[in-house]
């Protein structure tokens, strides 16, 4: 019998647990660790953020649904690591052992890398929807905001890797004002280290530029591509354009009333103790705290780590004159889960890892009153196919999909057997062995 021990249980974790339970059965122990208590859907919280959701509307407690389906919770925090010898310890200074672990920590927010960066609960001058209790916060600000409207400055800085809620919170927050005919009050400029409007750090999904780029246009939102953040202070951004080159070629003070920008991310706390900055972050991490993986999944040193989601290593898909991360969108995570599952089993009955993910995606990105969908197999250029559409549709399919994936994440099951069907009549599959 093997314990397998699950850190972090967000939109990544928690299908990992739920699944690595039903794929290896009863007879082996799975446990789950998390530092807070609560289920949040994440791609809600822009939502949450103009009061179109409340934080109850979204969540969950964690530990009725995972014990139902036999799977021990630990509302604790991960505080270190000591991988050669299978032992996590956790924040009230229990060891827990280990035969296999799977990260799914999700990110570090790095707000510090920019002076005056972050929510002002943490002593920053914007606002951030990277959590449900940030986008709470962002809210009473919206509120107050909404009184007294002004300028906004809303995008990604430097580094950052996740640009499709940025995009989204732009178009919701426009969508909103315009519901309280007060948009014609409100300036609004889109701040991204993208090299162009729609590259969303995959070097464009089809023709996501063109797509974004009238978007922004009709909904007059200027921007500001190949930024880099370099200060923040009360009501103002200041903000270095670049050409393709990496040169500065203007220098903008932005005022505001209300900003959000995404930050960089970096791995958990407890994952970036462990990186030997003089030798490329180490054997398990790179510099920056991400998990390194091979193509099964797994950390190329220490075989029984498996790691998903954010926190995993990935490299640019292309240089470009301002960092740009690489996004880890919703089905390629999806595909960690399964391949990680299979390959735990396989390793348990003396295999070698063979499964490897597609990555795959479909992201449904919503715009408050319509929203685009952008298609693209495998995520990472080059590819089988892109695609990328506008419509009302979207914004409705993404309302269903919110509702949908609660759901299953209540009832402890990640794929119901129709969608993966439907999934595989598409030519959308989790593993490559599916082809």
């Amino acid at each position: 019998m093997a314990t397998i021990v699950v850190v972090g249980s967000s939109t990544g974790g928690l299908p990992m647990a739920y699944d690595v339970r039903k794929q290896l059965g009863k007879e082996h122990t799975i446990k789950v660790v998390n530092a807070i208590d609560e289920f949040n859907f994440v791609p809600s919280n822009p939502w949450v953020a103009v009061g179109w959701r409340k934080p109850e509307d979204i969540s969950f407690k964690l530990e009725p649904h995972l014990t139902r389906k036999g799977i021990e919770f630990y509302h604790q925090t991960a505080t270190k690591l000591d991988a050669p010898n299978n032992k996590l310890t956790l924040d009230d200074g229990t060891e827990m052992d280990y035969d296999y672990l799977i990260l799914a920590t999700g990110p570090a927010l790095a707000f510090e890398e920019i002076e005056g960066f972050g929510p002002k609960s943490q002593g920053g001058n914007t606002v951030s929807v990277c959590t449900t209790p940030h986008a709470s916060e962002a809210f009473e600000q919206w509120e107050e905001f909404c009184d007294n409207p002004g300028p906004i400055v809303v995008g990604a800085v430097q580094g950052a890797s996740c640009y499709g809620p940025a995009y989204e919170f732009a178009m919701i927050m426009e969508t909103d004002l315009r519901k309280r005919k007060i948009r014609s009050q409100v300036p609004m400029t889109f701040v991204t280290s993208e090299p162009y409007i729609g590259h969303l750090g995959l070097g464009g999904v089809g023709d996501s530029k063109g797509l974004m780029e009238t978007e922004m246009r009709n909904r007059h939102i200027n921007w500001i591509c190949n930024a880099k953040v370099t200060k923040i202070e009360d009501g103002k951004m200041y903000v270095d354009e670049h050409n393709n080159k990496g040169d500065v070629i203007d220098q903008h003070e932005l005022p505001f009333k209300y900003s959000m920008m995404l930050p960089a991310f970096k791995g958990s706390k407890f994952l970036q103790e462990l990186a030997e900055l003089e030798n490329m972050g180490g054997p398990l991490v790179n510099p920056r705290g991400f998990v390194k993986v091979d193509n099964f999944s797994r950390n190329p040193t220490y075989h029984n780590i498996y790691a998903l989601g954010v926190g995993i290593a990935i490299p640019p898909v292309e240089a470009t004159p301002v960092p740009v991360g690489t996004p880890k969108t919703g089905l390629m995570i999806e595909s960690m889960v399964t391949a990680i599952c299979h390959n735990i089993q396989a390793n348990l009955e003396g295999k070698d890892a063979h499964e490897e993910p597609t990555w795959n995606t479909v992201c449904l990105a919503d715009m408050g009153d319509t929203g685009a969908a952008f298609v693209a197999l495998p995520q990472i250029p080059p590819r089988n196919l892109t695609w990328a559409k506008r419509g009302k549709w979207v914004h409705l399919a993404k309302i269903a999909f919110e509702k949908y994936f609660i759901r299953n994440m209540k009832a402890g099951n990640s794929e119901p057997i129709y969608q993966k069907y439907i999934m595989k009549m598409l030519g959308i599959n989790r593993l490559k062995s599916d082809k």
